[in-house]
């Protein structure tokens, strides 16, 4: 084994590889229906939206980390938790314009489903910031992008201590 092969982080499993292939839409699938699902039973917006994270973790240890980066790179993660704190910041201000208190859903005067769809879409919107920080924060960690705290240097053998 040379010592190319000794360094690699990642290593290709077919069993892996189609395992995650089959399990990854079900899992995402499962994650989306635990965010709706919120309004009306266990589960919500952060459960789901760790599902949904799991299952991009899952795709990026099956497939390597710097490939997913590469397909997920860009505003993506970024479009996701703005998008959420978009729609959970417009419904609920929209519930005060409509002289109700933030996310006081029956200000809308939309009968009950209105206030099911408000909540699932307050939802919705908390699932994609919570998978896009927990992706963003995988993908910055598995980089190296922070620093350790006590001023350690990264092969742990550590800087001046004050």
């Amino acid at each position: 084994m040379s010592s190319a092969d000794q360094n690699r982080t990642y290593v290709e499993s077919t069993i892996i590889m189609t395992t995650v292939r089959v399990v990854a839409p079900f899992a995402f699938t499962f994650g989306l229906f635990v965010m709706f699902h919120g309004a009306e039973s266990a589960g919500g917006g952060f459960q789901g939206g760790v599902i949904v994270a799991a299952a991009v973790l899952l795709l990026a240890f099956a497939f390597g980390i710097e490939s997913t980066r590469a397909w997920l790179e860009g505003p993506l993660a970024r479009a996701a938790i703005a998008a959420g704190g978009a729609a959970f910041t417009v419904i609920g201000l929209g519930a005060v314009a409509a002289n109700g208190a933030f996310l006081e859903y029956e200000a809308y005067n939309l009968e009950k489903t209105g206030v099911k769809y408000g909540i699932e879409l307050v939802e919705l919107g908390i699932g994609a910031i919570v998978s896009g920080v927990l992706v963003g924060l995988f993908f910055s960690l598995a980089r190296g992008d922070f620093e350790s705290i006590n001023g350690s240097d990264a092969d742990g053998q550590g800087g001046e201590q004050p």
